[in-house]
């Protein structure tokens, strides 16, 4: 008991907290600017906006605040509660009134007449919204004139809706606000919809989505747009795009609480997943549709919620439960209910239901009364008002493209001007510059044969230096060639192998292009053969090389030559008695900083090797060479010996 009164506790405690942070994103009446309008200046909340305004507006001073929070509060309660939403306008309204403020009397005006076009009261519409014109300011008029549309629209007087959504047009470009031009594109694809002109339709609502993008605002009309997108997608027959376009918009939805767009949203999947012959999902879309269109207790949205159960039902050869649906939607319809469009569909389908049914005679009058609502609302003057209207529009577009041509190309000319002034300066700068070049080519020139000559005297150096050493190398083989005493010819001999190793660098440094590094691995085979054929060894032992292309400076490469030179030379004395064959192994790799030697062979192993590895001058000069170049020495003797080295070659360097 006690652990879940703890529950509901902190339950409340973040409820609280979360509904803090929402109220202080959008009201916070210590700010300069108080409130964060809702869907203008933000959209950074979730459905709990409108309890977020109904608790603040009182307090906000001063009144014109008050009527913008209060007036925010009734229009977008409209997408919820239709009753609701009136009951807060006629508040505004009648504080208005009162205080006198006749703007705010329109304003409130324009949000009643939106809300009793949605409510089937029509012609009480037309009156109020005709009322607020005289009343208000001229940026208010777009959105006016976007109500009166949509009430000549239910009316199915769509060439009167066109001429109000090309006014709103007109008057949002003039004032350059951008939400009344997207929600003229947005009402013109609507209406193209609706005549069956889905790639116009189209057209116009992906111009409409891609300044909703723009503004990256998130809000009421945003959501319908994508809706109306999705509907001409479903006309064009293109299924996914349609359905993508229409989760978005049920996210918004879901999001801020929009039955409306919600409502609408679900009839269109009806139809969508009914031609996907997905007929639960299409059932389950259409109790969906129904539920939001209860929520919001608006007949439009039930009727025609009715009208897409009806058709998918007919699809499926349910004709008895088509015709009841069908009835209940035309029933729900009243006599100034006014839509004839989706009237003039509930009896085309009524007639399909009928006629699946065997009853013709009903067929006959659903048809007849079909074609009747369908003439009326599809007549020629209608069509070519609007196509009418989109040759304006389009010429007035055109017009619009000519000015800005002409506008660049005297912005062209000012360029033109400004490009032939800085085209002398550059003239100049090259002149001078050109000179200056042609004076550092010269020094260049100089520089690179005193490079040519520094570099052909060291190459000299270098051969002088292999010179003199393979020199000193034969007399110390002349010298050894003398002695009878085998040790001191040994020492001999091998002094003779150090400073032949040591003149082979030299060698490949005049040899090869670089003047300051080695290739080790070619140095490595000279090195080998040279020792190998000296011990007359070619026949019985391998060498060799585990290692890629890697290149030392000079510092480093003569130490660790002289360290392979002493190692392939005990391996070859010690390691192969009895004229055995083997292999030698030399490895040679560079990881970062580090520099790994190994030298191993698979040879006696123990005994001879292990007493020559730990004495004597050999010994002695690797652990000098190993210490030179900071590093360190390990030894394996098993089934032959490994001998590994780690140098770090930024020491080395």
């Amino acid at each position: 008991m006690r652990a879940c009164l703890l529950k509901a506790g902190l339950t409340l405690v973040f409820s609280l907290l979360n509904c803090y942070t929402v109220i202080s994103q959008i009201i916070d009446f210590s700010r300069e600017n108080p409130y964060k309008r809702v869907f203008v200046d933000t959209d950074n909340f979730g459905a709990s906006y409108l309890d977020i305004l109904e608790a603040s507006y009182l307090e906000a001073k001063p009144d014109s605040l008050q009527f913008l929070m209060l007036n925010d509060l009734a229009y977008y309660w409209h997408t919820r509660n239709l009753k609701t939403s009136l009951d807060f306008t006629k508040k505004g309204l009648g504080i208005a009134l009162k205080k006198k403020d006749t703007l705010w009397e329109g304003r409130f005006q324009i949000t009643q007449g939106a809300i009793l076009l949605r409510m089937e009261k029509l012609d009480s519409a037309l009156i109020v919204l005709h009322e607020a014109k005289t009343k208000v300011k001229e940026k208010d008029l777009p959105f006016l004139n976007t109500q009166l549309g949509y009430v000549y629209e239910r009316k199915g007087q769509l060439d009167s809706a066109a001429d109000y959504a090309m006014e709103s047009l007109r008057i949002g470009e003039k004032l350059l606000d951008n939400k009344a031009i997207a929600l003229a594109y947005s009402d013109l694809s609507n209406l193209f919809w609706k005549q069956s002109k889905f790639k116009f339709g189209l057209e116009y609502g992906l111009r409409s989505a891609k300044i909703f993008n723009e503004r990256n605002i998130n809000d009421l009309d945003y959501g319908f747009t994508l809706y109306v997108i999705g509907n001409n997608y479903l006309g064009l027959k293109e299924y996914q795009k349609a359905l993508n376009y229409f989760e978005h918009s049920k996210a918004l939805g879901e999001r801020y609480g929009f039955y409306n767009n919600l409502s609408d949203v679900y009839i269109s999947q009806v139809d969508l997943y009914t031609y996907l012959n997905a007929f639960e999902k299409a059932e389950s879309a259409g109790e969906n549709a129904v539920k939001y269109a209860l929520l919001l207790d608006n007949n439009f949205m039930l009727m025609r919620s009715w009208l897409s159960i009806g058709k998918l039902q007919n699809i499926q050869g349910k004709y008895v439960s088509a015709i009841e649906s069908l009835q209940k939607s035309i029933a729900i319809a009243s006599d100034d209910f006014g839509d004839e469009f989706y009237l003039s569909q509930a009896y085309e389908t009524l007639g399909k239901a009928f006629a699946g049914n065997y009853n013709y005679q009903e067929a006959y009058q659903a048809f007849a009364q079909y074609d009747h609502l369908k003439n009326q609302i599809f007549t020629a003057e209608a069509d070519e008002r609007i196509s009418l209207l989109r040759t304006e529009f389009d010429v007035a577009q055109k017009e619009n493209t000519i000015q800005l041509q002409e506008n660049q190309i005297s912005r062209q000319r000012t360029r033109q001007t400004l490009i032939i002034i800085i085209a002398c300066l550059l003239i100049l700068y090259l002149v001078l510059l050109y000179k200056a070049v042609q004076n550092n080519i010269r020094k260049n020139k100089q520089l690179q044969i005193q490079n040519e000559e520094n570099e052909f005297l060291l190459k000299e150096i270098h051969h002088r230096v292999k010179n003199n050493l393979e020199i000193v190398s034969s007399l110390l083989a002349l010298q050894s060639a003398q002695l009878s005493n085998p040790r001191v010819k040994d020492a001999m001999l091998k002094s003779q192998y150090r400073v032949q190793s040591m003149s082979m660098i030299h060698q490949k440094l005049y040899q090869e292009k670089s003047m300051s590094s080695i290739e080790m691995k070619d140095y490595f085979k000279d090195l080998a053969s040279y020792i190998v054929n000296v011990f007359d060894m070619g026949d019985r032992i391998q060498v060799i090389f585990e290692m890629g292309h890697i290149e030392l400076d000079v510092d480093t490469a003569i130490p660790i030559g002289l360290i392979v030179n002493e190692l392939l030379t005990n391996s070859l004395k010690y390691a192969f008695p009895f004229k055995k064959e083997g292999i030698v192994r030399i490895g040679l790799k560079k990881e970062g900083s580090q520099l790994h030697l190994k030298v191993a062979d698979n040879g006696i192993g123990k005994c001879e090797i292990e007493k020559s590895i730990g004495t004597g001058f050999g010994t002695q000069l690797i652990g000098l060479l190993t210490k030179q170049l900071d590093g360190k020495m390990a030894l394996i003797i098993d089934n032959g010996t490994i001998i590994s080295f780690e140098f770090r070659t930024n020491k080395a360097a």
